[in-house]
């Protein structure tokens, strides 16, 4: 199972971290899951849960490098709406609730992902997510206005 996910991912630390958290989630669904191969479960289980990283991952890169490049066309083009934009959206993001802030700007300015996010914080990664969501749902609402 690590070796799969090593060749795949090539990351050893987050290859581990896969491969403990597929045996982290059998265990606490022991009592619940009625298996007649385990091994089959385990390796599909790993072979899942790498392919969802790294689709995560490219899906990150790709926002990233669309943000970044838009940004860059636009910081060229219009560079005070771009500066009064920013300034906007530091504004709402220091007004969300603390949490919430800490959450987003871990998510957004550092790039954690929602997992070491909620390690970090000792929160769940429900909780992570309902951050993120309201604080995009924030802005989305409060610069819809600015925007048109």
């Amino acid at each position: 199972m690590f070796a799969f996910c090593l060749k795949n991912i090539q990351d050893e630390e987050v290859a581990k971290e896969i491969v403990q958290e597929v045996f982290k989630s059998l265990w606490e669904r022991r009592d619940s899951l009625r298996l007649k191969e385990v091994e089959r479960y385990l390796i599909r289980a790993v072979k899942l849960k790498t392919f969802e990283y790294i689709r995560n991952k490219v899906t990150r890169q790709q926002h990233l490098e669309n943000f970044t490049n838009n940004k860059q066309n636009y910081y060229v083009e219009y560079p005070l709406i771009a500066e009064e934009l920013s300034q906007k959206i530091s504004k709402l993001v220091n007004e969300l609730p603390t949490q919430c802030k800490k959450v987003f700007q871990m998510s957004r300015d550092q790039g954690l992902t929602n997992k070491e996010i909620a390690t970090k914080l000792y929160i769940s990664e429900r909780a992570v997510e309902y951050h993120i969501s309201k604080a995009l749902k924030t802005l989305k609402m409060e610069l819809t206005d600015y925007i048109n």
